[in-house]
């Protein structure tokens, strides 16, 4: 409990649960890129997961866990940060911040709220572009599910928004993981600074190319 009660341990926590969110990140990233061999790539892929059964939603409640956690404690410590001496903080923030590491509180609400949309749209495919045809049973044709989805420019739009948003959230988020749980000195702190905007920057390329060629109507992709 002394863990929950003090803010280097709370700090602790917000590095743990953002290192598990910072793994799934990856692997999401890793089955989504299926979508490049055409339909029998994300399909088949689609298809393994929902096999696996109660273990899909075994790792589902504990990433829920995780990202519950990680938003409660970033909240906590932002209000806390913000109300033990405002003027001071503001003061000491200023000399050393970036725009990712200001507009982490509010990069990882916009996050939170982007990733509703996502399990609304591609979990329980309950939003508006999504065709008949993966209705009609689980998993169905992903790959015609996404591709007719991001067809619709403004849906497009968002989703990548939505990935800058999170290249500025990890950017930041990553080298904090390092530092807050003591893998980072004053000599390695600016090689994980690099490596974080790198890793995001990889995956902001990653996650933003599925929509951007879909749209373009390239490869696999071409009407």
């Amino acid at each position: 409990m002394q863990l929950l009660s003090n803010t280097l341990g709370r700090k602790v926590l917000m590095a743990v649960t953002g290192l598990f969110m910072l793994l799934f990140v990856v692997v999401h990233l890793l089955g989504n890129t299926s979508i490049f061999a055409g339909p029998g790539g994300i399909n088949a892929y689609a298809a393994k997961l929902h096999g696996l059964g109660p273990f899909v939603w075994v790792f589902r409640i504990f990433m829920g866990a995780m990202l519950a956690v990680h938003v409660i404690f970033g909240i906590l410590l932002t209000l806390e940060n913000s109300a033990a001496n405002p003027g001071k903080y503001a003061v000491k923030k200023m000399l050393k911040a970036t725009f990712a590491s200001e507009t982490m509180i509010w990069t990882g609400l916009l996050l939170l709220c982007f990733l509703g949309y996502h399990l609304a749209q591609f979990t329980l495919r309950v939003t508006p572009d999504i065709i008949p045809a993966a209705l009609a049973e689980k998993p169905g044709d992903v790959f015609s599910m996404v591709v007719a989805s991001f067809r619709v420019r403004p849906i497009s739009l968002a989703y990548i928004a939505a990935m800058v948003v999170l290249f500025l959230h990890l950017s930041h988020g990553i080298q904090s993981i390092f530092q807050t749980i003591g893998l980072s000195n004053d000599k390695a702190l600016p090689q994980y600074e690099r490596y974080g905007k790198l890793l995001s920057a990889l995956f902001l390329l990653g996650y933003c190319s599925i929509p951007v060629l879909i749209l373009a109507g390239i490869g696999v992709f071409a009407r």
